[in-house]
């Protein structure tokens, strides 16, 4: 799998294949604000980095729940 097919394999694929891709999934807007921050210059750089935490943040419906590294 490329870089690009394993992120859209967690992200819009895995939202369809439990039939809630109208609300997750993906931005735009109407969808719940579901977004992981990485500590990466590119998505391509993820791979890379392999049992190491590159989180920096987390928001799950519209709400910040991690911020740098700590539950907010």
């Amino acid at each position: 799998m490329t870089p690009a097919e394993a992120i859209m394999a967690t992200t819009i694929n895995a939202a369809h294949s439990i039939q809630s891709a109208h609300e997750i999934g993906s931005l735009e807007v109407g969808k719940k604000a579901n977004i992981t921050i990485f500590n990466a210059t590119d998505y391509r750089f993820l791979g890379y980095r392999l049992g190491v935490n590159t989180v920096e943040a987390v928001i799950k419906n519209g709400r910040v729940v991690v911020n740098d590294n700590h539950l907010a």
